[in-house]
């Protein structure tokens, strides 16, 4: 007797073997790659900073061409107003420090009558404010 099949017309079904082959290989490289993203590649353990340095007040006093004060960019109207504005500024601030920016051609006598008027305010830490020398020396 000669063996016969009974499936002898055409494939009708799809072979999901290869699909669901290439389906997990996708899917292990997904789970491989999100947990390398997750993760950092260095573990850091940073110091937590207990107290910040804090801002050093700076009361700018610039003395014009012609004499006038300004005190942070507002005009005084004499060494009196500089006195009363110096000391509220260092019962703010104790460790204020002043720094005056006198013209080239203010007379020295209007410099020392601002330094007496921070002195009488009680202000300690004077610096003076220069300008970079544009030229260099020969």
């Amino acid at each position: 007797m000669a063996a016969t099949s009974s499936d002898s017309g055409p494939i009708t079904g799809i072979n999901m073997t290869p699909f669901v082959d290439i389906a997990l290989v996708l899917l292990i490289i997904f789970i491989v790659t999100a947990k390398l993203v997750v993760t950092p590649s260095v573990p850091l353990d940073l110091p937590q900073a207990k107290k910040s340095e804090e801002v050093q007040t700076v009361l700018s006093v610039v003395i014009t061409a012609e004499g006038n004060i300004l005190a942070n960019g507002a005009p005084m109207a004499d060494e009196g107003a500089l006195v009363g504005l110096a000391r509220s500024y260092l019962e703010r601030d104790p460790e204020i420090r002043v720094v005056i920016a006198a013209d080239g051609a203010v007379l020295h006598r209007k410099v020392i009558e601002v330094l007496d008027a921070l002195r009488m305010a009680g202000i300690s830490r004077v610096a003076f404010g220069v300008s970079p020398n544009e030229t260099e020396d020969r």
